[in-house]
């Protein structure tokens, strides 16, 4: 193995990141700096610092990274409205260059030469770890124990725990049978039934929403403040970034709302089957177009949609740090000046419904033009008629011709 002096292990304190925090040691000889970062998943971190300690660790990172990772990765990616194959809100894939981010910077800080990771090498994290990485340091090395070891099962991966002497605890009922992601926009669940595509996921999967037959027989009216396409206030009280999220995904979790089960074309080439909960992004995804829709112009909006696809994949494949993606920011971003307003949402049994849209300053929105009942000559419906010549020319023509 070539030489590495320091790696930054992204570390959770479970069975994988424990195996490799000791295999870093036996394989590359290394110190081992651990970073774990806290982004919403709820987990219970105050164990993390304590097992990296008992094994052997002395440069230990647990970072709240919650604000940050929700104003800075998934507010500007609602912005976009972003959704990729037409229903994944990419809740993991937003979450991996906050985290490659910060172990780049740990590394520089702490005179690491290397990052480590345990992604396996069939999915799409290593990518997205990866990509992020390089495009911060080009010079950083990288280690993905999956792609090196012989260790290819959780039995094996016990057997190494108890071989060295790593505690590995036992969760109460054995655990999830599924390999489950979470953080402040979403949870993820892959792998046990759902391998095979028809089988239905079972009911006691889901963490953070009730069955849509289970939720309150009364609807829920919610009201959504922006200010430049972000949310800033719910039901009227100002709430930071994370807080909003936090508050909206109880809310619609409380609902129904945010369940999908979905086959979806990694980029690494397989398809795989997951099954997500985004409760309150589901709400942040229909407010904002619902306040777009009354604060955008046509053609800006349309163009943002033409453009939306490809934003998604850029996320999703782990090009969040390309220029290509920063260049759409930059455009998507000068769009939401004027996307100001309140919206208002229902929530019943599993669905949300836009029930009333406002912007007292910045609507495009004009009664007196649109109204079906007299418009006092707001606009003269004979222009209409040269309107639609011109455009029925090249038609007319075109049928002529044949």
């Amino acid at each position: 193995m070539a030489e590495v002096k320091k790696a930054v292990l992204a570390y959770s304190g479970g069975l994988d990141t424990s195996v490799i925090l000791k295999w870093l040691g036996d394989t590359y000889g290394c110190e081992v700096v651990t970073f774990t970062a806290d982004i919403g998943q709820g987990e219970e971190l105050d164990s993390v610092r304590p097992k990296a300690q008992a094994l052997g660790v002395k440069e230990i990172f647990v970072d709240d990274l919650r604000e940050e990772f929700v104003r800075d990765f998934v507010y500007p990616m609602f912005r976009a409205n972003a959704i990729y194959e037409g229903e994944y809100l990419l809740g993991t894939s937003i979450a991996r260059p906050l985290i490659a981010k910060r172990q780049v910077e740990i590394a520089a800080q702490t005179g690491a030469d290397a990052i480590a990771h345990g992604a396996t090498g069939k999915g799409n994290d290593q990518v997205r770890f990866e990509l992020s990485a390089y495009a911060l340091n080009p010079d950083i090395r990288v280690i993905a124990p999956w792609r090196e070891w012989d260790l290819n099962s959780r039995e094996k991966l016990l057997a190494y725990a108890e071989q060295h002497g790593i505690e590995i605890e036992k969760k109460k009922g054995g655990g999830s049978p599924y390999s489950m992601d979470a953080n402040a926009l979403h949870i993820s669940y892959e792998g046990g039934v759902l391998e095979d595509p028809w089988t239905p996921a079972e009911d006691d999967m889901w963490r953070w929403t009730v069955p849509p037959e289970a939720a309150p027989d009364q609807a829920q009216e919610v009201d959504l403040t922006f200010e430049r396409g972000d949310i800033v206030a719910v039901d009227g009280e100002a709430l930071t970034p994370y807080n909003v999220l936090a508050r909206l995904n109880r809310i619609a979790g409380a609902h129904g709302i945010g369940r999908i089960d979905i086959v979806e074309n990694r980029y690494v080439g397989m398809k795989s089957r997951g099954c997500y909960e985004t409760p309150g992004g589901t709400l942040m995804l229909k407010a904002h177009r619902a306040i777009e829709s009354i604060t955008l112009d046509r053609e800006a909006c349309h163009l943002k949609d033409e453009l939306m696809p490809r934003y998604a994949k850029l996320i999703y494949n782990g090009y969040w740090f390309a220029p290509e993606r920063e260049m759409l920011q930059a455009a998507i971003d000068a769009s939401q000046t004027h996307v100001n307003g309140v919206v208002r949402l229902r929530l019943y049994k599993g669905s949300v419904s836009v029930v009333g849209r406002d912007s007292a300053n910045d609507s495009l929105f004009d009664a007196a033009v649109a109204t079906f009942e007299d418009d006092a000559g707001a606009y003269d419906q004979k222009d209409a008629e040269g309107f639609i010549r011109l455009n029925a020319l090249r038609l007319r023509l075109g049928r002529r011709r044949r």
